[in-house]
């Protein structure tokens, strides 16, 4: 599965076109504040991880939904089938003169 960032674009749609003018955005209508070197990293990368505080108040921010900034690749992943290992053979065990049983192996 792949999944890709579409922040830049979804603000672009909605004429926002700086990390400043996200920022802004972000305190006036969502309430959050993050610092200039947080708006400019997910505006400008692919973020690994994206809190969901965090995505809540970029859909509020920009009037969208998630939809509109994750776009998700879910084509399975066709992985080359492997047989089925063999199991080996297990000597039985043999009763102990005392006729306890051993333990299993």
């Amino acid at each position: 599965m792949k999944i890709r960032w579409r922040l830049r674009m979804a603000a672009a749609q909605r004429e926002v076109w700086t990390g400043t003018e996200l920022r802004r955005l972000l305190a006036e209508r969502a309430g959050l504040e993050l610092s200039s070197a947080s708006v400019s990293a997910l505006f400008t990368k692919e973020p690994s991880q994206v809190k969901m505080t965090t995505l809540a108040a970029l859909c509020t921010a920009l009037e969208c939904t998630p939809n509109d900034l994750i776009e998700v690749d879910a084509t399975p992943i066709e992985r080359p089938v492997t047989p089925p290992r063999p199991i080996a053979d297990i000597p039985k065990a043999v009763g102990s003169p005392r006729g306890r049983s051993m333990p299993p192996l």
